[in-house]
């Protein structure tokens, strides 16, 4: 029996690779830019991918892998996909959604928390050896009780909004529409409404063109100068240089950020700030949500092949 060919693209974790050759002939390489270079006839037995990565895999690269059926990505944003392409040629697409939002949720709330009471500043602090020399550090500021404004309430921008909610913060929010939520969470219609409206603004968009550049200038200049704003989506939903020069010019008190325009190289600008707290896309990496992640990529495109339908399907 032929067993179907599996193209893994990206860097998996050691626990994944023995399932991808569990009924699998496994093809890996390491980023898409390798595809072209992999044999033609290797290529044209290609019923699957399993992708993982950031660079994008549009119609070009499709039509390298003519008996492809299937690409199932590893995280929630999908925007690196050319959906639409894939649906023209057949190939469905799926992704990982609700196995990471706990995680996500849980860091922008830490990145906030860290932030607002000086938490790195404070351990540093300590580990100088200026506690004992200088006293205590510097007064942070109190997080609990304050106005939070949530840009996107999707399931993550859901589950960041009660963890908030818990602190005994008021709920702000913007989606397209409004949408079913307890009693007192307050929408607004548009973006610039919502950052007029919070004292922390938390990002939780999809990625993809349509959302490029949504939280613009314009809803940067909104905030207020003792706004705090916090990203766990796509670096590509901030305008980037509008919020270095408002975090330089103090125009805002500050920014939590897990996501950057062109990460892994960051802007050096942010580099030079006091007034930002930074982490290297650490949304989804904890070790029980990266297993959870795998395992459903891989059980959508068993659920393919085995003619039932797609778990988590994007199109």
């Amino acid at each position: 029996m032929t067993l179907p060919t599996l193209l893994a693209i990206g860097t998996f974790n050691d626990w994944d690779v023995p399932d991808m050759r569990n009924g699998f002939d496994l093809v890996a390489i390491s980023s898409i830019s390798d595809l072209a270079g992999l044999d033609a006839g290797v290529r044209g037995q290609v019923q699957a991918v399993a992708y993982k990565g950031h660079k994008p895999f549009d119609g070009a690269q499709m039509d390298l892998l003519p008996a492809l059926e299937i690409i199932a990505n590893y995280g929630v944003g999908y925007d690196a996909i050319d959906v639409v392409a894939a649906s023209a040629r057949k190939v469905s697409v799926t992704n990982t959604p609700d196995v990471l939002n706990d995680d996500v949720a849980d860091l922008a709330v830490g990145m906030l928390l860290a932030f607002t009471r000086n938490m790195a500043l404070n351990a540093q602090w300590l580990a100088r050896g200026d506690w004992a020399e200088k006293g205590d550090p510097p007064l942070a500021r109190k997080f609990s009780g304050a106005r939070a404004g949530i840009m996107g309430l999707g399931r993550i921008g859901r589950e960041i909004a009660d963890r908030l909610a818990a602190f005994k913060m008021e709920i702000h929010y913007h989606s397209r529409s409004a949408k079913d939520t307890p009693e007192g969470w307050v929408w607004h219609a548009t973006p610039e409404a919502l950052a007029a409206s919070c004292d922390y603004m938390v990002v939780a968009l999809v990625g993809g063109r349509a959302t490029e550049g949504y939280v613009s200038a314009k809803v940067i200049a909104a905030m207020g100068r003792d706004a705090v704003i916090a990203n766990i989506s796509r670096g590509s939903t901030i305008d980037e240089a509008a919020l270095l020069d408002a975090l330089e010019a103090g125009r805002i008190r500050g920014a939590a950020l897990d996501v950057f325009r062109a990460e892994p190289r960051l802007d050096p600008r942010f580099l030079q700030l006091s007034n930002v707290f930074l982490q290297p896309h650490q949304g989804s990496a904890t070790l029980e949500t990266r297993k959870a992640m795998g395992a459903l990529q891989r059980a959508n495109i068993r659920a393919h092949l085995a003619g039932k339908p797609l778990l988590t399907p994007v199109n």
